[in-house]
């Protein structure tokens, strides 16, 4: 079996030089970096983790929490969350995937065998889940909800700007009558989103017609089932807000249902910007989410932790931005 101390005879260099320059660590230079990388290569070299752990004194180790996998969670969610953490993450780290509404006894969990982990926090109720993890001792970060405890590092996106900037356009091509297709109550952003909805129309001098709002679980069957009710009313909202873009394909299949088209008939903005919205016909104007760039955040801020170096950045939010496609159309403003 191949070892570091094979290399490091073979460069002309010591074991720790070999060590620094397979970890690509900047202070090697770059010409010594690639010699010794050739060589591993070469010698087909494999990573001794468990002895790099012992040496170390880390697991490798991270676990992801979120909220809830089974519900709310969508699968481009799931997906773009573990891009953007697998994205800086290097090969040594395993991720390890958990649903916090699915773990009956919180003392059972194993902390020990994480460096850190990461909550992709949806729901007010990780807040006891919050409270367990800050009496261990092991690093963590919460992303996605926004938390207001000043000792927890936390990265969020500005989801209320996000959606008053989408009723801002609906209403710069003049729609009036707009309905609302939430999430899980139990979920923070189902309630922000309804908010800056709400405050928006408000500002903007409008009518609340309570008929127009209604809610799903963010699932494609929760929207079909969520616009079926909405156009079972006697009047209609020109333009429908769905908290995100499942909900949003969802809400577009039942009003293709009822003989109706989007957005001839009713307008439809979603949230997130998930890779489908782009390819659907009409394409669907929605809210781009960073959720890569949040968990990439996250996830460096939770190394600079397991690493021990000072974090400056307690509280990180990220812009969101409207994507203008062809689900909303202009009305007559007379």
């Amino acid at each position: 079996m191949v070892t570091i101390k094979d290399i490091a005879k073979l460069a002309g260099v010591s074991h720790t030089t070999v060590s620094r320059a397979l970890n690509n660590n900047p202070l090697i230079k770059k010409e010594t970096r690639e010699q010794i990388q050739k060589i591993a290569q070469e010698l087909q070299y494999v990573p001794n983790f468990n002895a790099k752990s012992l040496v170390n004194q880390k697991n490798y180790m991270i676990g992801l929490f979120f909220s809830s996998i089974s519900q709310g969670t969508s699968s481009s969610f799931l997906v773009d969350t573990i891009k953007g953490i697998r994205s800086i993450l290097d090969d040594s780290y395993t991720l390890s995937v958990e649903g916090i509404e699915d773990i009956q006894h919180w003392e059972h969990i194993n902390f020990q065998r994480y460096d850190g982990i990461l909550v992709m926090s949806q729901s007010d109720s990780d807040h006891t889940f919050l409270l367990h993890l800050k009496k261990q001792t092991i690093p963590f970060v919460v992303v996605n909800r926004h938390i207001h405890d000043p000792e927890i590092i936390n990265v969020v996106a500005d989801d209320a700007k996000g959606v008053t900037d989408a009723i801002e356009y609906a209403i710069s091509q003049g729609h009036k009558e707009i309905g609302y297709i939430g999430g899980r109550e139990s979920f923070r952003s189902a309630n922000e989103r309804r908010t800056a909805l709400v405050n928006c129309l408000k500002k903007n001098q409008l009518q609340i017609n309570e008929n127009y709002f209604t809610s799903g679980d963010y699932s494609l069957e929760s929207g079909f089932q969520a616009m079926k009710r909405l156009l079972n009313n006697q009047s209609k909202p020109s333009l429908v807000f769905c908290a995100n873009d499942d909900m949003a394909i969802g809400a577009m299949r039942a009003i293709n249902h009822y003989g109706l088209e989007v957005p001839k008939d009713i307008s439809i903005i979603g949230f997130d910007d998930t890779p489908l919205t782009s390819y659907l016909n009409p394409p669907l104007t929605t809210v781009q989410k960073p959720l890569k760039k949040i968990s990439q955040i996250g996830t460096s801020l939770l190394l600079q932790l397991i690493n021990k170096e000072v974090v400056n950045d307690m509280k990180v939010e990220i812009p969101t931005s409207l994507v203008k496609r062809h689900s909303v159309t202009q009305v007559n403003q007379n």
